[in-house]
């Protein structure tokens, strides 16, 4: 192995900024090092042995990377939770997780907490990034501990918690390499290196940088910061998105490389032009992005603003996924790219039969080398395969030459008067319309058809919703969408309920209309 993994490169340079925190506090590589070496010791004083699992419900900065740090070199697996859950979800994800450490932050006190109580978590298990009630300041773990390195490094892993659109989150837990933390840091780089992204590291490498632009609990932002990271390229991390303050780190930091969603695009292209002619961001090489159809039209303007940098991917927690360089997109619009060289997709129907190329079906992944169970859930596991392909239930289709194009998730298909609709395509237009800032298409209960077409749109700042604005939004949808794929009725939103990823809730918009009908939805 060569000189890649952010252990070796601390060593190497430690006076590099690996970490610069959303308040500015700039972290050396020779800092974290130390500290997530003395975090190891103190926690294995505690008893804790490769394989255990340890849990951090933390916000975005280096206190979260340095329990991704001590899990990766300890042969632990790292879950971060996500601060938006309540005390009785966040509990459920501790004890599912067998923590055997419990790790919050001051910011997140009330519901870490519960969390904690609710998961029947020893005292002496539950530290604290500031001031929390009934827990240990993490100073306890790693103050008078040393700084060199321990003994019997061993790779861990990260191990994240799927949404849970139906039923409890699981844990998609993959078995521990068994190989040298540095290697696997190395290893690990393969990731931005589908995107062409050259390390940053060491002496003669340029200078990278990546901007955290959401939540570190969600896999691809993780994923694609700790890669970042193996590589030597210095983390800036956003506390929460904005668009002006994302311009303003790009253009100070000389960011290289972001991982962004569609409404990230969206947010940026409606700020004023002279907000955006502000900034240089001539230094952005890969702005990648993901989680979401991204409308064709957004996207170009994206492309015609930033360059040739906007790159696109499709994947999965569980594993495997597309590429789509800036190139392959503008040959083929909409595409979200082929396959990894180390994926392959399948495609099938409800009998689970592969189906020819521009036929939609069920999209089935898998990648070489990498294997995935829901924690505690063997039936998800093997409900979720089809031979040794696994599918999150996401429609779509392959072109004659091997494109893959999204439909939209099985879950949110509209069957209406027999027909199959993808609400992400009637998203897709109406988001394009200069007055609409986001949009959610679902189906709702009717009686003719089984079900109607219903959109709801939260409108730019400044536009007034009401019946003039629904009317404008269906006319331009002319020429565009066919009309079985208009929505019938349009409702208003002050404010679209997503997640920082950019993750639409869309169960709390459809659950109130089919609330009084025997309908599983």
């Amino acid at each position: 192995m060569g000189s890649l993994g952010f252990w070796r490169l601390a060593r190497q340079d430690p006076q590099w900024i690996a970490a610069v925190d959303p308040d500015g506090t700039e972290h050396t590589a020779g800092e974290l090092l130390a500290r997530s070496n003395r975090l190891v010791h103190g926690l294995r004083e505690l008893g804790l042995r490769p394989g255990d699992g340890i849990c951090g419900l933390v916000p975005n900065g280096a206190d979260g990377l340095l329990l991704y740090l001590a899990a990766l070199q300890a042969g632990w697996y790292y879950t971060p939770i996500n601060w938006h859950l309540t005390g009785p979800e966040i509990g459920y994800i501790v004890a599912d997780a067998e923590a055997k450490a419990f790790f919050v932050h001051e910011r997140y006190a009330a519901e870490g907490v519960r969390g904690a109580d609710e998961a029947g978590l020893d005292p002496a298990r539950r530290f604290a990034f500031g001031k929390v009630d009934g827990f240990r300041p993490v100073e306890e773990l790693t103050d008078g501990r040393p700084e060199e390195p321990p003994a019997d490094r061993t790779a861990g892993a990260t191990m994240h918690y799927t949404s849970g659109t139906t039923g409890r989150p699981k844990g998609v837990r993959r078995p521990l390499p068994g190989i040298d933390p540095d290697d696997n840091g190395e290893l690990l780089s393969f990731l931005l290196g589908l995107f062409g992204i050259p390390p940053g590291r060491p002496a003669g490498g340029e200078p990278q940088a990546h901007l955290v632009t959401s939540p570190s609990y969600h896999t691809a932002v993780s994923q694609f910061g700790g890669t970042a990271l193996q590589m030597g390229h210095t983390l800036i991390y956003m506390d929460k998105w904005d668009a002006e303050e994302a311009l303003r780190l790009i253009e100070k930091h000389r960011v290289t490389s972001t991982h962004m969603v569609p409404t990230h695009f969206k947010r940026l292209l409606s700020l004023p032009q002279e907000v955006r002619d502000r900034y240089d961001v001539s230094s952005m090489k890969w702005a990648i992005h993901a989680a979401a159809p991204c409308p064709v039209p957004l996207k170009r303007q994206m492309l015609d603003w930033w360059g040739d940098c906007i790159w696109e991917y499709y994947a999965a927690t569980e594993g495997g996924g597309t590429i789509a360089s800036p190139q392959d997109w503008r040959a083929h619009p909409g595409t979200v790219g082929k396959p990894w060289p180390i994926s392959e997709l399948l495609i099938v129907d409800d009998e689970g039969n592969e189906v020819p190329p521009g036929t939609p079906g069920t999209i089935y992944m898998k990648m070489a080398g990498a294997q995935f169970e829901y924690k505690g859930d063997k039936a998800k596991t093997e409900r979720s395969r089809l031979r040794d392909f696994f599918t999150v239930g996401d429609v779509g289709y392959l072109t004659e030459d091997g494109f893959l194009f999204l439909s939209d998730r099985k879950a949110d298909m509209i069957i209406s008067g027999g027909v199959n609709i993808y609400p992400a395509e009637i998203e897709n237009e109406i988001l394009t319309h200069p007055k609409v800032a986001d949009v959610a298409v679902f189906g709702i209960p009717d009686e003719e058809w089984g079900e109607q077409i219903k959109a709801v749109v939260e409108p730019a700042e400044g536009v007034r919703p009401g019946p003039e604005l629904a009317e404008e939004i269906l006319a331009s949808l002319e020429g565009r969408l066919a009309r079985m794929k208009w929505p019938r009725s349009i409702d208003f939103i002050d404010r679209m309920p997503r997640e920082p990823n950019g993750k639409l809730l869309k169960r709390k918009l459809r659950d109130p209309y089919w609330k009084d009908r025997d309908v599983a939805i």
